[in-house]
């Protein structure tokens, strides 16, 4: 009989740790400790994979970040980040028209990118105000809606530098800008530990893991501000904050303009670790990633912390970048690593909308 009962205490023990981790968060981790064993049977150099994370994790890991605001508000994930990303790219590009080159591009990026993303982020909070039950739907509406006007506007703003702009004709901005000689690399290079002097293939990029600190800093200090509980109080309890005097509209206009600053800051720290800016469509592939991230780190449609952010974008950073070189080197000229990026992602998206009954507070 004693036997019995701690055998059920076990079972109940392992499945609240289950339950804890998380299904999807256990899946993939799994899948990324496989990864990590299949790597040198591959014939891929581990360290160089090993620092293709770490690069890949301080590129994306502010525009999860910039998740965190609206799910703390109730507004659900942010599938507008575009708009965000839009900010960022305008900041980019016009740092670079007005002249400006090295790490000050980088500087005057961010605070032309600013307004934009405080206008862009205000309108899209007031929107999401007027039809509140339905915001990630028209989340995912504007972002897609915001992506195709730049299409049209990228090519009939009047950018006339010649680093920009398609050679042919004098107007319109190429698909992708080199960042050569403006703001490539200016966090990554900042303390950057580099092991290639030892023979080993691995450049850590220490000024973005540091500037990705920050912001996770202070936005948990917001967090824990009177605005920043006000603000969590509407996402978790919006009729109890209405009865404390909380103005539930401006709490989540707040949250949806910081989510978008943060968009256009997560871009341009992008873009400076690529080397280079990518304008038209390339907006549209940044909101699923950022989404899928944050529900891998365990966050849920209302409640997301930083260690999400943390947890979410390396396990999701991992998992692509390890996966695509061992799944090419595994089966050659085969499709099945971007068929793995396109499952992982939607698949946790969908996953977490079902566990939530597709609202935008679960």
């Amino acid at each position: 009989m004693g036997n019995t009962t701690n055998s059920l205490a076990d079972k109940s023990r392992l499945r609240q740790m289950i339950d804890s981790y998380g299904v999807p968060r256990m899946i993939i981790t799994g899948f990324l400790l496989l990864m990590f064993v299949l790597v040198p049977f591959a014939g891929v150099d581990f360290a160089t994979q090993i620092s293709n994370v770490i690069n890949r994790f301080s590129w994306n890991a502010i525009m999860v970040l910039a998740m965190v605001p609206m799910v703390h508000s109730g507004c659900g994930l942010n599938f507008g980040l575009p708009l965000g990303i839009i900010s960022g790219l305008l900041g980019a590009t016009l740092s670079i028209e007005l002249g400006f080159t090295g790490p000050m591009s980088f500087v005057m990026a961010i605070a032309i990118a600013t307004p934009f993303a405080l206008l862009l982020g205000g309108g899209y909070g007031w929107l999401l105000n007027k039809i509140k039950g339905g915001e990630m739907m028209v989340a995912t509406y504007v972002g897609f809606s915001s992506v195709s006007f730049m299409c049209m506007m990228w090519l009939l703003l009047p950018y006339k530098k010649p680093e920009m702009v398609w050679g042919f004709s004098g107007s319109g901005l190429r698909t992708t800008i080199s960042l050569e000689g403006f703001y490539d690399r200016v966090l990554a290079d900042i303390l950057s530990i580099d092991l290639n002097r030892f023979g080993i293939n691995l450049v850590i990029p220490t000024g973005s893991l540091i500037f990705f600190a920050i912001l996770a800093f202070l936005m948990w200090a917001f967090l824990h501000t009177k605005t920043g509980t006000a603000m969590t109080a509407v996402g978790s309890n919006p009729s109890f904050a209405k009865a404390a005097g909380v103005s539930i509209d401006k709490m989540r206009l707040i949250s949806v303009v910081l989510s978008t600053w943060l968009g256009a800051v997560g871009i341009l720290v992008y873009e400076q670790g690529f080397g280079f800016i990518q304008i038209y469509t390339a907006p549209l592939k940044m909101a699923f990633p950022a989404v899928a991230a944050i529900l891998i780190g365990g966050a849920t449609t209302s409640r997301a912390k930083i260690s999400h952010v943390v947890i979410g974008t390396f396990l999701f950073q991992g998992v692509l970048t390890l996966g695509m070189p061992v799944a090419n080197a595994l089966v050659p000229q085969s499709t099945i690593s971007e068929t793995l990026r396109i499952l992982i992602s939607n698949g946790i998206i969908l996953y977490a909308l079902t566990k939530s009954g597709g609202a935008n507070r679960g």
